[in-house]
């Protein structure tokens, strides 16, 4: 499984959320340019964060985005969940993916279900605050 460079890059921007103070607000453009990503770019990847309730965006001269949550309960998993959708390895497991009409007799399905369950408990075990420190 390889994970796009916009998910990459909304982990480096939530950790970097992270490092501030949750009451703080951090524009786009100085998050741009502390982690090295064209403000567009970011502009895209921080619409899903603000859809799945992780960042908050307040308008105005001390505008800009914080974390919706403490950086502790705040986990990589639910920050790719916001971008990838599922971390399913394969599709006939992803809940939104096309239902299979051979998994209920399919010898390899029980081993993909367990890299799932391993990389979603892996993910699911790592919060913002572990990264930003």
């Amino acid at each position: 499984m390889k994970f796009f460079t916009k998910s990459r890059y909304a982990l480096r921007v939530m950790i970097e959320l992270a490092r501030h103070s949750q009451n703080q607000c951090i524009p786009l453009k100085y998050i741009a340019e502390k982690q090295n990503i064209s403000l567009k770019y970011l502009e895209q990847i921080i619409v899903p964060l603000s859809r799945a309730g992780l960042v908050r965006s307040e308008r105005g001269s001390q505008g800009g985005y914080r974390l919706a949550l403490e950086p502790s309960r705040c986990t990589a998993g639910q920050v790719l969940r916001a971008i990838e959708g599922s971390l399913a390895p394969v599709e006939c497991l992803d809940p939104a993916g096309k239902t299979c009409e051979f998994r209920e007799r399919c010898p390899s399905v029980e081993f993909w279900r367990g890299m799932g369950e391993c990389i979603d408990g892996y993910a699911d075990s790592v919060t913002l605050q572990d990264l930003a420190e």
